[in-house]
């Protein structure tokens, strides 16, 4: 893993916290449905918000601690194992085992009639 993700509220750009750090980071922010499965819980659909190549940052509501591994199924990308590394109001980072290309999780845009 790269050591690039989403980072939590209070420490994102604009924050306290940030020192310009935000600047190095390449990320998407988007609103993509993904499937999320933490290790020995039921899947779940969550809300992705910010995609980069080592993470991602999803709306979820459930208990989760610090390092939880997961696997999130994410359009165009496929299936991804993680851990979580942050959560913090009904938000949550997670940070990649491998990079992935962000850019493959949009849909290309095509016209009516055309293959």
């Amino acid at each position: 893993m790269d050591g690039v993700f989403p980072f939590p509220p209070a420490t994102g750009p604009g924050s306290d916290n940030d020192n310009g750090a935000s600047a190095a980071r390449s990320r998407d922010s988007l609103f993509l449905l993904a499937q999320l499965k933490l290790v020995g819980r039921e899947e779940r659909e969550v809300r992705v918000r910010n995609l980069s190549a080592g993470g991602m940052m999803a709306e979820y509501d459930g208990p989760v601690s610090i390092g939880d591994q997961l696997t999130v199924a994410v359009r165009g990308i496929g299936s991804v194992a993680g851990r979580v590394a942050w959560a913090a109001a009904g938000r949550i980072g997670i940070a990649l085992d491998e990079s992935i290309d962000p850019k493959k999780a949009r849909k290309p845009v095509t016209t009516r009639g055309q293959p």
